[in-house]
This record gives structure tokens, sequence and C-alpha cells, in this order.
């Protein structure tokens, strides 16, 4: 943007049409600034530009789920607020998620590594979740090797797809 500036001496008045004179030299700059104030504008796209994953606010999620069978295989996006993506129920699962997530806690941790856990194979599912939730990184991996990794999974159902019982 461009300013135009006058600069203001002090002459005596010497009459209603030197005061004319005056104000018309002031005017005069008024059509300039509207012109030089309406280039952006003409200048800009009428389209804004597309939305890309990185450019979207909110939390982002890509899950790649493998060897669940029933057409529960692939991968999907999920954002959430606002919700959106390719999984089959964004809203519900991101209010899913909200719901889990709290202060201080990783809501994607893994198992503690001296949990004592029940040895029941809950079949050859796995899932890679990675992203941003709650302004965190996510990478966390998921199977169903025993009743801990089974019950892990099945906190994130819906993010997962649900499996059943062992």
């Amino acid at each position: 943007m461009v300013f135009l500036f006058q600069r203001v001496t002090r002459r005596p008045r010497r009459g209603p049409a030197s005061a004319l004179l005056r104000r018309g030299s002031s005017l005069a700059a008024v059509p300039a600034l509207v012109a030089l104030a309406a280039v952006p504008a003409a200048a800009s796209s009428a389209v804004p530009p597309p939305v890309r994953p990185e450019d979207r606010g909110g939390d982002h999620l890509t899950v790649v789920v493998r060897r669940a069978g029933d057409g529960k295989d692939g991968t999907y996006e999920l954002f959430c607020h606002p919700d959106g993506g390719s999984h089959p129920d964004p809203a519900g699962t991101c209010r899913a998620l909200d719901g889990q997530t709290q202060w201080g806690r990783d809501t994607f941790a893994p198992v503690p590594p001296d949990s004592v856990c029940t040895m029941i194979y809950g079949g050859p599912a796995t899932a890679h979740v990675t992203g941003t939730w709650a302004g965190r990184p996510v990478d966390a991996d998921y199977d169903r090797s025993n009743g801990c990794e089974i019950g892990r999974w099945d906190r994130m159902v819906p993010l997962l797809p649900g499996l059943g019982s062992a």
C-alpha cells in the first residue's frame, strides 16, 4: 500500500479562491489512494487454493490395518476438529478419542513392559497409527498377541475395527 503525504505550510489566507485550491490539492490525492487500495483486491484470485491435509487445523491420524479380515483391512484418514476424512465414522471416532484423551496421559501409549498379560492370542490383525492428536505426534503399533494388547486394541475401537473377543 502506498501512502501519500502532503506537506503543510502555514500561509496567510488570501481569500476563498486560494482556500479551494488548497482543499482541491488534498482532494486530488483521494482518487489515487482509492485506486491503489483496490489493486490488491483486483489482483487476488477469486478461488481459494485447495486444502491439503497438512494445511488443515485440528487433529489428523492415518490408520493402516492389516490381516483384520472381513473387509476391515486398508488405510484411512481421520480428521477431528473439524471432523472428516475417509474413516467410516469420523464424528463418532473423534468423540470416542476425545473421551479417552486426558491431560498428561498418552492416549496411544504402548502396554508397559512390566505388565502381566494373559497369554490369549487374538489373531493376526495389526494396525499402525500415525499423525497428530491433541497437539502431540502419534506413531503407534497395535496387534492382538496377548490379553493386554487385545485390551489396548479394543480401547481404540472405533478408530481401529472391532474384531470381537478372542
